[in-house]
């Protein structure tokens, strides 16, 4: 098992929330870091607060390895406007995300994977990057081989989250367009995100 199969079940303790809004979230019953001194409590200091801010988005869309989540930074910076609403854009934008996003699978973990094998066509061809990065308009639809997988079933029947209303979904053809990036507002996050203590870890 992978590494970042085996840490999602920490993840939600770790950091002190029900990251996904899952139903079977490990938090829902232990609500308290793992480990021996895991129902310590400490206030977090400034920086803390910053790196629990980077470790919250990092471990929603997958768990990011720091490099590639440190390039998406970089490039929010060099675009123009508000560097963590560009933040949040292109983590948006991620092949994975509007996977998970359009319900065709239960979890994050599972969007990457399914994009990893070849499971998903870009306007017509097939992509493999789960960080494939989506313009405004593109259709994504899943491969006829797929359509009766019982994993597309959990992630379409998920009661905890609602498609968003920036992808377009049609769930009987499986198919979906993104049709903008959002804004921090627009995103349906279970949990509160602050992507401005991102860029302040960032800027540090």
């Amino acid at each position: 098992m992978s590494k970042r199969k085996t840490q999602k079940y920490k993840i939600d303790r770790r950091l002190g929330v029900n990251l996904w809004g899952r139903p079977k979230s490990p938090f829902n019953k232990r609500q308290y870091a793992p480990g021996q001194h895991g129902q310590r409590r400490r206030k977090p200091s400034d920086y803390g607060l910053q790196l629990q801010a980077k470790q919250k988005l990092k471990g929603y869309y997958g768990s990011i390895g720091e490099k590639q989540f440190r390039k998406y930074y970089e490039e929010a910076e060099r675009r123009k406007g508000d560097t963590s609403e560009n933040l949040i854009e292109l983590l948006e934008r991620r092949l994975a995300t509007v996977v998970y996003r359009a319900k065709f699978v239960p979890t994050v973990f599972a969007a990457r994977q399914f994009v990893n094998h070849g499971h998903v066509f870009v306007n017509g061809k097939r992509v493999n990057v789960p960080s494939y990065s989506l313009r405004d308009g593109d259709v994504i639809e899943v491969a006829n081989a797929m359509k009766d997988n019982q994993l597309i079933a959990e992630g379409v029947d998920a009661p905890e989250r609602d498609v968003p209303e920036y992808i377009q979904v049609d769930h009987d053809a499986l198919k979906a367009t993104f049709l903008q990036a959002p804004k921090l507002a627009d995103v349906p996050y279970p949990v509160q995100m602050e992507p401005n203590l991102v860029v302040e870890f960032y800027s540090r």
